[in-house]
């Protein structure tokens, strides 16, 4: 058995600690049961937290799955080798759907009308758009409320159709490569090369919570950021400092940016 509070110590002062204690719940009931325990949607900083909580029990395989065959959000489950056949990790697909001849809807839109639903962010997974409208994954517990209460999406009506999970599409993303200079690897630098904006208005925006690293929320416009960082701006996709190239003769740092679009 894993030591609690050895595991709970790594995470002390991260700001995951809440996370890792439900993590580590799951870990060890799985453990005394002989079988599995599956977690809500998790992000990518979610799933490595799982696999690092995974890692302290001996006996315990760590699996995911997001339905999408590139999901960005996925469930983790806590496998015990006890346990011989396959988790269930209680996901269902679907086609959100909507008149494309008069409404345009985007990422923002859909899970927005979730949220506005009274829907938590961790029991819906990712949401692809495809030609017909947006395929998504939720868990299975939140299938009758969602076909009975999904509507509408703004001003468009729409129509909820379940999906088989072979007819999920890898989610396509555009990326455009941008080479920068900035004074210094600060955070409201780095994320106003990336986003084309002001060092100012970004600032402005990590103050007002728009802004993660890693999928974690900025601590402050200050904050170093590293070469493999992953920023995210609201409703403006992401950013990663792909790579730091050195510095100019007048002690700038030369950076290169991937922005997924």
């Amino acid at each position: 058995m894993a030591e609690r509070d050895k595991i709970l110590k790594y995470f002390k002062g991260s700001g995951d600690e809440e996370l890792a204690a439900r993590l580590i719940d799951l870990a060890e009931r799985a453990n005394r049961s002989n079988t599995f325990r599956v977690t809500e949607f998790l992000d990518p900083h979610g799933q490595n937290t799982a696999k690092i909580i995974a890692a302290n029990f001996a006996d315990i395989e760590f699996v995911t799955d997001g339905g999408f065959p590139n999901a960005e959000r996925v469930k983790a489950a806590f496998v015990s080798d006890g346990f011989h056949g396959v988790p269930d990790f209680n996901m269902a697909a679907y086609l959100i759907a909507w008149d494309k001849r008069y409404y345009t809807l985007g990422h923002r839109d859909v899970l927005g009308a979730f949220m506005g639903m009274g829907c938590r962010r961790e029991i819906l997974g990712d949401i692809v758009l495809v030609p017909e409208g947006a395929q998504i994954v939720v868990d299975k517990a939140f299938c009758n409320y969602l076909e009975s209460n999904l509507t509408a999406i703004g001003a468009a009506n729409v129509t909820v159709t379940p999906l088989d999970r072979s007819e999920l599409k890898a989610r396509e993303e555009k990326v455009k490569t941008i080479s920068a200079t900035v004074a210094a690897l600060r955070l409201d630098a780095v994320a106003a090369a990336g986003y084309g904006t002001s060092r100012s208005r970004m600032a402005d925006e990590i103050k007002s919570q728009n802004v993660k690293i890693n999928w974690k929320e900025a601590k402050n416009a200050a904050q170093s950021v590293e070469a493999g960082d992953v920023i995210s701006f609201r409703g403006r996709g992401r950013v990663e400092l792909a790579e730091v190239r050195g510095t100019t003769k007048k002690g700038r740092f030369s950076i290169t940016l991937k922005r997924y679009i």
